[in-house]
């Protein structure tokens, strides 16, 4: 049995993979790019795969592949109905990043919420050593119990996050893009209504036809000029142009990314001109992966593995 693992730095190179060789031969590649998959995987029985594409073509080759593992929760890399007819089986792992994500959400909206890139560089630039009182407000804040928390995405992370955003005290709302939601905890409101009364809106569902830059001109048009943004979603729901420009023209205070358009951020991203962290902080897509969830990911991978050569079905999407 040869297992081979198309993208290992995808988990992060200080999370052990090596269980996976409980299972025979274990061979690992750093990263796979589009043209390297089908090489890659001739003779693999089981293949773990993240961003990787295995295709129509790519399983053609493949005439021993028996299994697709994903590192992930997503499966759009993979061709389903090409491993359906070919009898290849495809598991994912859901649910293993939530607490993550939800947690980076909080980071970055208090840190734009309280302006904290200010008051650090105050302190540190020895300007509060020079001050003649104890406290230094020169940047106003509110708490978050005064705060409308908006939610787009009441899935399992919009869920938590609503929770905790319940537990500071904050008014919560949220908006169902699809109008299928059956969570009754919280008001579901129109997007016009999230988009007018929400301090904070935070983004947590998937893209889509219904989500591609929902986020655009007129909703930025629509928010509060104190409004902060916070995308951990997925970049493109978010249109970039637009967001520069709503952050450049005050149309709202502030915006916390982890997702982009294009990752790696592209080099002539409108957003690397706005230097200012008060109005805007962006992180590498790592919202989803503290040390726990990426081991998580690896548990439950291996649990889907282990599953199927027992017979069994777990997390299958084929």
């Amino acid at each position: 049995m040869k297992i081979t693992v198309l993208e290992r730095n995808s988990v992060g190179e200080d999370i052990d993979i090596s269980s996976f060789g409980d299972f025979g031969q274990l061979v690992t590649y750093p990263v796979t790019a589009a043209g390297e998959v089908a090489e890659r995987l001739a003779d693999a029985d089981i293949a773990i795969a993240n961003k990787a594409p295995i295709t129509e073509a790519v399983l053609e080759r493949a005439t021993n592949l028996k299994l697709v593992a994903e590192f992930a929760t997503g499966y759009d890399n993979i061709d389903i109905a090409a491993c359906r007819q070919r009898g290849i089986a495809v598991c994912n792992v859901s649910g293993y990043s939530t607490d993550s994500v939800a947690q980076h959400t909080f980071t970055l909206a208090l840190s734009l919420l309280e302006h904290l890139p200010y008051y650090d560089t105050y302190v540190k630039s020895g300007a509060y050593s020079r001050q003649d009182r104890f406290s230094n407000f020169d940047r106003r804040f509110e708490e978050l119990g005064l705060c409308t928390w908006g939610i787009i995405g009441m899935g399992a992370i919009g869920q938590k996050v609503a929770s905790i955003a319940s537990a500071f005290g904050s008014r919560v709302i949220f908006h169902s893009v699809t109008g299928t939601s059956k969570v009754t905890d919280y008001r579901q409101v129109s997007f016009d209504e999230l988009l007018a009364e929400s301090d904070i809106i935070s983004l947590h569902c998937p893209l889509s036809d219904l989500t591609r830059h929902l986020m655009d001109e007129e909703a930025f048009a629509k928010m509060k000029s104190s409004a902060i943004l916070i995308n951990v979603a997925r970049g493109a729901v978010v249109d970039t142009r637009a967001l520069y420009g709503a952050l450049e023209n005050g149309q709202i205070a502030a915006a916390g990314l982890d997702v982009l358009e294009k990752e790696p951020m592209a080099k002539d991203d409108p957003l690397l001109c706005i230097r200012d962290s008060e109005k805007l902080i962006v992180t590498p897509h790592m919202a989803w992966g503290s040390t726990g969830a990426r081991s998580r990911l690896v548990g439950e991978t291996y649990a889907n593995i282990k599953a199927f050569l027992n017979g069994e079905k777990r997390n299958r999407i084929v």
